[in-house]
This record gives C-alpha cells, structure tokens and sequence, in this order.
C-alpha cells in the first residue's frame, strides 16, 4: 500500500505541489503567529526580569487599584528607610520614587510616546539600578537629570543640553548622564528622567517624607523569601514586602490574563482563518483528483479492495503530504514570525522584541494542527471515493453529482435562517455573545450552501462574460455551473478571507463612526487640547483653567486618567469638575445634574448594571490606600469622552500629587474666530509641553492613529489568506484543465483559437473570483452590521473600500488563471483528442 501512495503522489506531480502549498502556507501562517506571540511573551518577561535589577526584596504601598501590570500604587512614609536597613540580614535599601514626568525635547514640545512617560531618583547601588549610564554622570544637584537613551535620540538632547520635565509643573533641568537599560535604549518605550534623590523629592514626590517604595538588597547567605519574612514586622500598616521573583510573576500574571491573552487570540486567529482557507483548497483538490481517479477506485474495489482500504490509501496519501508540508511550514513560520516582527515593531506596539523564541507548545500546535487539517479536508472524497463499486471499471461515469443534494439545500437553508435569526437578535439586544454565536454559524450555512448558490451565481456572474467575450464568456459560465461542488469549494476559500477582510472594515469604520457621534453628541466646540492617550501623560490642569480666562474662549475643562477601585473593582475613571465641564460637553443627564465641582457622575450602563440613581452610595478607594463613600450625584448617557465613572477633582486632588488633565475641550464666544483662538492656544500650551491643539475633526483622526498600525498589519496578514485561496482557485483550474484535455482538443478541432481557449479558462476564474468576492463582501458586511451594533456602534461600512475588495477580487481571479489558461491554450489538438 505505502509504494501505491507515492507512486500516485509521484506520478501526480501537479497536484501534489498544490496540496503540498496549501498546507505549507497554513501552517506557516499558524506558527508564524504562534511564534509571534512566544516572541512578545518572552521579550515582555524579559523586561520584568530586569526591571527590578537585583532587588531581592520590594516595600511599596499594599493597594492596588489597577489591574495593569504597570499600574502606579500610592506612596509611603519615607521613615519606613531607617526601620528597613536596621533589619538584620539587609546589604543595602535605597529609596525607590517614581512618578508622572514627561521630558520634553530640545525645542520644548512633548517627546511622543506609546509608553508610560515617567519620572523618579537614580539609585546609587548599581547592583539595584535596572539603569546604567552609557554617558556622562549620576545626577547631584536638584535641576539635573539622567534620560534614557530612546529619548535623548528621540528629543535630540545630549549631554549638557538645558530642557525641562513636566511633573505636571514645568521644571527647568540639565542633562548629566544618558542611560541605558541593560543593552536596550528604553524599557519598551517608557520614558524615564531620573532625578537625585533631593530633586525626585522635591518635583515628583512632591514631599520630602513621601516615597513610592523601598528597594532591597539581601546580605550573603540571605534568602528573598527569609529577608521579606525580617522585613515585614516593621512594616506599618497599609504597607506590604514583595520578593523581586514574585514582582516578575505579578507583572507577567497580568500581562498573560490581559494584554498578551489577547493578542495571542487575536494573531492566532488570523493564523487559523488561513489554515481555514487552506483546508477548503487541500479538499477541493482531493475532490477534483478523486472524481479524475473514479476509474482507478473501483479498479481497486474489483480486484478485491474493501472500502477501508481505499479510504485508508487516500488517508495515508494525505498524512504524507500533511507531514511533509507541515515540517516545510514550520520552517516557514519562523521566517514569517520574523516578518511580522518587524512589521511591529516598525508599527511600534511598545515592546522591542528581540529574536525570535519558539516554545514547545507551539510546535506541539501546529504539528498536529497541520495534520488533523489536511486529514478533516482529505475525509470527505476519500469516503466517496470508496463508495465507487467494482463496475464502474468497465464503463464511464460522472466524475461529480452534477447538482447539490435535497439534503444539503434544507440543512443549508435551516442554518441559514436560524444563524442570521440570531445575528439580529443579538445586535437588537446589544448583546455580543449570541451576535458572535450567529456569526460562526453563518459561516458554516455559506459554505453548506456554497453548491446550491453556484449554479445560479456562475448564471448571473457569467452573463457579462457571455455578452462581453461571446463563445468563450458562455462556455466559461457554463463550466463554472457544470460542476457547482467544485466551483463552491474553490469560491469558498475566498470568501472566507474576503468576509473577514470586509468584516474587519467595516466593524473599523463602525468603530470610527460612533467615536465620531460620540465626539459630535457630547462636544458641540471647535476645538481640543490634546495631551495624548497616555495616562501617565498630559499637562497641568492649570492650562484649562488660563483658556477659559481668554477673550475668545467661552469655556473650558480639562479631563484627566486615572485609576481607583469602585464598589471594589479596578477601575479606570475620569476626573474633572463636572461644574465646568457641562459648559462644553453634553452629556445628556438621564438623573440628577452635573451641578457643582464635588459631584459624582456614572454613565447609564453603569447604573442599570449595578442598580445605582441618583443618591445611591458607592465605596471607593485610591492608590493611597485612603477610603471614602461617594454618593452618586448624577447619571449620564453619552459617556465616549468622559467613560464610565466621573469623578471630581475636588475629590481626586486630595489623594494625588501630580493632578494631570489628559485633555480639555474648549468653547468659543460667539463671533470669536477658530483660527485664531487657535493660535491663541498654542501659545498659551507651549510652557506645558505644547499638547496639540485639534479641531474636533483632528481629534477624532487622532484618537483612531493607534489602532491604525495594528489594522494595516491585519489586512497584511489577511492578505496572505486571500493569496492561499487564489492558489486555490488556481490549482482547481489547473486540476480541471487536465480532466477536460479531450474536451479542449475537441474545441481546438472545431475551430477554436489559442486566444479562445485562454479567454475561456481566464473568464471561468474571473467567474470563480467574483463568486467568492461577492459571498465574502455580503458575509462581513452582514456580520459587520450585527458585531458592530450588538456593541452599541453605528453601521459604517465604507462603500469605497468595499469597491476597491471587490475589484481586486476580479482581478485577482484573472491573475490566479493566467497559468492554468497558458497550459490549455497550448495542448496539441491530436494528443488531447486521443487522451483518456
């Protein structure tokens, strides 16, 4: 048996090297992603590790309010240092303070950043100091700093240049030193200005008896575990001792349950669309090879093979070139992991990922992924083909049904209906999980349906083809519909890729959309100070309060980031004086009113979950590890600017230090005009970093710009999927070229040209093609509509770019022809007549 399959393999050379590249570029794509995803959790575990140089032991403030894993906690008494290094067993303790503080260039705007942007003391111990200086010197005077080195290129700062740090006041300092970490310029890309000691109290701290935490050093012979034990009972209350191993593990445990959880997901399941789109191409060529090899099947059955042996020498057949694609598609994936590497980190996600790690699990995925794949897609012809019975020897039979069965149109029909049944339902509801169920399920009822569409579609798609080409445009159509299976399993493919590609498109502009009328509902003003996304980031509160004070402006309120925990959860919140900023935004108040700067506002959805109105009681607590009940003054609906939770500043301030606004919105006097209230602003922000100064318009772009880099690298990615479906297409055309050799002798014998013959096979994939396209564009479409409103978003679905889909769709399947229609045009007229 094992010399029958790959004497077949061999002698099919063809279709051998077709199912040998679907399979080798699902797999590729799968490990590439897997690999990516080891990649970023090693580079990221990495950064942890070195984060705390050779800290031993942490004291920091015992609150968390954040479930990031960078997320900043309240500070200490500073007296806690002496009790620290009297316990027996401590080498050394320094002092560890850290806070906001954003560097500001050379010419004194903020240096961009997709990192925290931070600020703190050197620490003279260089065994306890993640940073080390690549120029100049420690810094000693108050006004003088050491910058990491991404920064100064970034800023254009060197040594003994003057700039100044926004801590949010503007604090005027020299460059000493410029530092590294460890062999990189940045920690990912986290600014870091580190002051001395005396100026990290002064200017970050803000007090000199406040710290963020006490970094430790165990003596010789001194455990982590024993020194953390010392050190806790002369600890005071609200504060904890942290071995360095266990920070690491915190920060990763985060990372893996947040962020880098769903990035895997997200990149793993474009690799997964790719193995899908490559699984429908391995079966179509199977089903193309099986019907040509009728003949031989019940050849097999005659002579006394049973129907399990036939299944089995299609199965192993399979598993051969399974396994010999999926080794290729490992190595493949490595070299397409590093691909993507670079992709992002020229999109700059924030961690430099350096080499490439492949984990064993990833292996141990892909391998039998890549096999189960291309024996799930082997399945179904090898079953029919042992079906065959013994006389079909000795005479003709159809290669395939020539139309779908009863079955297949109800079950198609019943799926179709109950899927797009639910598709509705969720996104009336607002609900994702029974939009997302409706989603899969709708996938599955186009490709049941797939055959029952194809005759009707290739009708309707290859009408234009007949009027446009003539004889050939009509032969094309009706070879498209002759054999609808295979024309549905080659469309198929690329309907999947187009339906997430269009799916992707639309739910983006929907996304777009509904920041737009989030933006245009709640902010009717002109124009936007700007401090960036960032929450360690922004500027003084201060710059609101002198806009509001300009002749042309009619109001202004600053918005700041941060973090408590409310009613006992992590929670991001907003903070303003909602006094102040009813004067700008409409927030359309359902209870209560935003009618003094100390009320406490939550967004509806909040309320009608928690069962909150006006006058409910809700706990909240603050990185400081201070307590208080709020009282829940008003409830609003329009909540894209301000989130779910407001809180106001009178409140915030009195458990913050470094009070930032992240951005303000302003609203002009009547008649003033925007252009130069502008130029006013400008000015009147340049002392604060110079934060841009945006129309609504502006605003509204900027806040998109992150996602933008991930979304071209997806497309990208997508890209590669549509390419292993016109693959397929193809080789089906390549396939159905050589089982119609006779046929197109025939053609070529009553009068058919070479030009003929090439146009007929071009127009047949065009027809394939557009089939395809068209599916996928009504699939992501529909699926973009109810993903995107089941979360509240409006419909958006960007006619231009779906144009521009579909006309790369056409003339995607005429390129995917060009091989297939050069071999049929250049058959010999008698060798193809006489061929079996």
């Amino acid at each position: 048996m094992t010399g029958l399959v790959l004497k077949e393999l061999w002698g099919r050379k063809r279709r051998l090297a077709g199912s040998l590249v679907a399979v080798f570029l699902g797999v590729a794509f799968l490990t590439g992603t897997l690999v990516l995803g080891d990649t970023l959790a090693g580079s990221i575990d990495g950064y942890f590790s070195r984060a705390y140089g050779d800290t031993d032991v942490t004291v920091r403030n015992a609150t968390s309010v954040s479930d990031a894993p960078w997320g900043a906690r309240g500070q200490i008494d500073a007296a806690v240092l002496d009790r620290v290094r009297r316990v027996n067993g401590v080498a050394n303790a320094e002092p560890m303070i850290q806070g906001s503080g954003q560097l500001l260039a050379k010419d004194g705007t903020t240096i961009p950043s997709r990192g925290p942007r931070t600020a703190g003391n050197w620490l003279t111990d260089p065994k306890l100091n993640p940073y080390r200086l690549a120029e100049g010197r420690a810094p000693r005077a108050p006004d003088e700093v050491v910058i990491n080195k991404m920064f100064a290129d970034e800023g254009k700062l060197k040594v003994g240049d003057r700039t100044a740090v926004l801590t949010p006041d503007r604090v005027p300092v020299t460059v000493v030193g410029i530092s590294k970490f460890g062999d990189e310029d940045a920690f990912g890309e986290t600014s870091f200005t580190a002051f001395s000691l005396e100026g990290a109290q002064r200017y970050v701290a803000r007090a000199p008896d406040r710290i963020s935490g006490v970094w430790i050093r165990a003596g010789n012979g001194v455990s982590p575990d024993e020194m953390a034990a010392r050190v806790r009972p002369v600890l005071a209350p609200g504060t904890e001792a942290v071995t360095g191993k266990a920070l690491v593990d915190e920060g990763m445990s985060l990372v893996e349950s947040g962020f880098l959880r769903v990035f895997r997901i997200v990149i793993a399941s474009f690799g997964g669309v790719a193995l899908l789109v490559a699984a429908f191409s391995i079966h179509n060529t199977f089903a193309i090879t099986e019907a040509q090899r009728t003949r031989e099947s019940a050849l097999l059955r005659a002579l006394g093979a049973g129907r399990r042996q036939v299944v089995t020498i299609v199965g192993f057949e399979a598993l051969v070139i399974g396994a010999v694609a999926t080794l290729a598609g490992l190595a493949g994936g490595y070299g397409f992991a590093a691909l993507l590497r670079q992709l992002f980190t020229q999109f700059r996600i924030g961690i430099a990922m350096e080499g490439l790690v492949v984990s064993g699990t990833s292996i141990l995925i892909a391998v039998p992924v890549g096999l189960l794949v291309t024996l799930v897609a082997a399945l179904g012809p090898a079953l029919r083909a042992s079906r065959v019975p013994p006389l079909a020897a000795m005479r003709e039979v159809a290669a395939e049904r020539s139309g779908p069965s009863d079955t297949r149109m109800i079950v198609g029909g019943v799926l179709a209906a109950v899927s797009a049944g639910t598709v509705i339902l969720g996104a009336s509801a607002g609900r994702m999980a029974p939009a997302a169920a409706g989603a899969v399920l709708c996938a599955v009822a186009m490709v049941v349906l797939g055959p029952v569409a194809a005759r009707p579609a290739a009708a309707l798609v290859g009408g234009p083809a007949s009027r446009l080409r003539g004889v050939p445009g009509a032969l094309a159509r009706d070879n498209a519909a002759r054999s609808p299976r295979r024309t549905a399993g080659a469309a198929t493919a690329l309907m999947i890729g187009v339906g997430v590609v269009t799916l992707l498109t639309v739910f983006t502009g929907s996304l777009r959309a509904s920041l737009e009328d989030g933006v245009a509902g709640s902010f009717t003003g002109p124009l936007v100070v700007d401090g960036g996304s960032n929450e360690t980031g922004g500027f003084s509160p201060r710059l609101a309060e002198q806009a509001a004070a300009l002749p042309q402006v009619g109001g202004a309120a600053g918005i700041g980031m941060g973090n408590a925990r409310v009613d006992g959860r992590p929670t991001a919140v907003r903070v303003a004086d909602p006094s102040r900023l009813r004067t700008v935004l409409d927030l359309d108040v359902r209870q209560g009113a935003l009618s003094g700067p100390g009320t406490f506002a939550v967004s509806k959805k909040i309320a009608d979950e928690r069962g909150w109105r006006t006058g409910s009681r809700v706990a909240v607590q603050f990185a400081d590890g201070a307590r208080t009940t709020l009282a829940v003054g008003a409830v609003y609906r329009n909540a894209d600017l301000v989130g779910d939770y407001l809180l106001p500043r009178t409140v915030w301030n009195a458990h913050t230090r470094q009070p930032l606004d992240g951005m303000a919105f302003v609203r002009l006097r009547p008649g003033a005009s925007t252009a130069e209230a502008r130029t006013v602003l400008t000015a009147l922000a340049k002392p604060y970093g110079a934060p841009e100064v945006e129309t609504r318009d502006e605003f509204v772009s900027r806040q998109t710009e992150d996602m933008a880099g991930f979304i071209a690298v997806v497309y990208g990615m997508l890209v590669l999927a549509i390419v292993i479906a016109l693959l397929g297409i193809a080789n089906t055309l390549a396939l159905s070229v050589h089982e119609r050799t006779r046929e197109l002798g025939l053609l070529r014998a009553v009068g058919a040209t070479r030009r003929q013959i090439r146009s007929m096979v071009r127009w047949e994939s065009v027809i394939v093609a557009l089939f395809g396209t068209a599916g996928g564009l009504g699939l992501g479409t529909f699926l973009g509509w109810g993903l995107g409103t089941a979360i509240g978003n409006p419909f958006a679905p960007g006619p231009v770019t779906l144009a521009v889909i579909a006309v790369a769709g056409a003339v995607a399947g005429a390129l995917a022809a060009i091989r297939p229609a050069r071999r049929a045009a250049r058959l010999a007229i008698l060798s193809a007549i006489a061929a079996p």
